[in-house]
């Protein structure tokens, strides 16, 4: 037992240590420092919330948990208005016609909310990595706040794993496991059943 529980822990250790960096695969490595730290984890996000996208039905993107409070569809539009909207401030230009005060409910259909979800995504990590090491530190005003270009990045990626947990919750009110997790656990299912075969 006492090694079952080992293997366990292990797998999950591998699993979560790996999440980030299955979001890069496709990709060029990032580069060094903060600049690629901050873009692994906006990849992570950008990954994660578009594969609960994917596995939540279209029936469900008008699921709310009590009234007045955003739908499953919207919170993925409101990731997405944060994306366009917040480089705004720091002189990256929105798509055409973004107005933040309505972008959150402009979009219903599941195909049309994923290509967004995933166009903004796009839009605020080119502009993270086109602004300067140089220029982080130049102070903006964000809303009536003050604060640097790079404090309003960290918001922003602060605000997609914050609204990630909530799509996360979302989903599992929805009877909707995580991809990720689903297949987190296959793996350890696997290997629970190959030890156990192993000890036959």
């Amino acid at each position: 037992m006492p090694q079952l529980r080992r293997l366990v822990f292990a797998v999950l250790a591998m699993c979560l240590a790996l999440a980030p960096v299955r979001a890069l695969a496709d990709d060029v490595a990032p580069p060094a420092g903060m600049k690629g730290d901050v873009l692994t984890w906006m990849k992570d996000a950008e990954s994660k919330l578009g594969q609960l996208a994917e596995a939540m039905p279209e029936g469900k993107y008008s699921w709310r948990p009590a009234k007045d409070v955003r739908s499953a569809g919207e919170v993925y539009m409101h990731v997405a208005a944060a994306n366009f909207g917040i480089p705004g401030f720091m002189g990256v230009k929105p798509p055409e016609g973004f107005d933040f005060n309505t972008f959150e409910k402009s979009q219903t259909k599941k195909a049309d909310i994923q290509k967004t979800l995933k166009d903004s995504f796009a839009h605020v990590e080119k502009a993270w990595m086109d602004t300067p090491e140089s220029d982080l530190d130049t102070q903006i005003d964000l809303m009536g706040r003050k604060m640097t270009k790079r404090a309003a990045f960290l918001l922003l990626l602060s605000h997609m794993h914050e609204h990630l947990g909530q799509s996360i919750a979302y989903a599992r009110s929805n009877d909707v496991v995580p991809p990720w997790t689903a297949a987190q656990n296959a793996r350890l299912k696997e290997a629970t059943e190959q030890k156990g075969g192993d000890k036959k």
